[in-house]
């Protein structure tokens, strides 16, 4: 296990006020009571789960070209027939993954393909369960062309108590399966759009890892029309 860089800062920056409080304490409190010793206790533990949301854990990952692997860890928490208006623009599949705080927030791509689309957009920091949350709260959209045509798109989605998404795409990136595209802190959801012809590997509130579970059969554009 490692944590991941972009929570590197946080965690250095919140053990040193968590030392700089402990050596205050040390050096004006005399007599120390249960109280003084389990606000410590009560301060390494916030410490601790800060470092733990940024870790990494070592996994082999699934190296599947014929199926999408899960982007997020989470909840499968929607599985509907959408119109995706952003990039494709036209009726698709959503699948919507719900991390909480303890699931690992690095968002990874489901398969190889290129980024012909990455947007940023603002927005408000409802629940990130919330089925409208992928249309109104603060997002990123990216959409993946794959080799034969097909496009998909994902969409990290902030949630009440992220207020920070990164997202790593660029336009006319060649990307791989598996490789990192983006890390959400502290709480949100991932929303992946597939063409109706996919056949959807999940049901709802199926437990997903990023990198580990397949999602979603890749069906080529040309059986479509078979």
């Amino acid at each position: 296990m490692y944590f991941h860089k972009e929570g590197r800062k946080i965690i250095f920056v919140t053990l040193a006020v968590v030392l700089v409080i402990y050596a205050a304490m040390i050096f004006f409190v005399r007599d120390w009571t249960f109280f003084h010793g389990l606000f410590m206790c009560i301060l390494l533990l916030f410490w601790m789960a800060i470092t733990l949301f940024f870790r990494i854990p070592r996994r082999i990952f699934t190296e599947d070209f014929q199926q999408l692997i899960a982007p997020a860890d989470g909840t499968i928490v929607t599985i509907e027939e959408v119109m995706e208006k952003e990039y494709i623009k036209e009726e698709c599949m959503m699948i919507s993954i719900f991390m909480s705080g303890t699931d690992v927030h690095v968002n990874r791509y489901p398969c190889d393909g290129v980024v012909e689309y990455a947007k940023y957009h603002r927005g408000n920091y409802f629940i990130a369960s919330y089925p409208k949350s992928s249309d109104l709260n603060e997002r990123t959209t990216v959409g993946l062309r794959l080799a034969d045509g097909q496009k998909i798109v994902l969409r990290q989605v902030a949630g009440t108590m992220a207020r920070r998404i990164v997202c790593y795409a660029r336009e006319g990136e060649v990307v791989k399966q598996n490789q990192e595209m983006g890390f959400i802190k502290f709480g949100s959801r991932v929303d992946i759009f597939v063409p109706k012809t996919f056949k959807i590997n999940v049901d709802l509130q199926d437990k997903v890892r990023n990198a580990i579970s397949p999602i979603a059969h890749i069906v080529p554009a040309q059986s479509t029309t078979d």
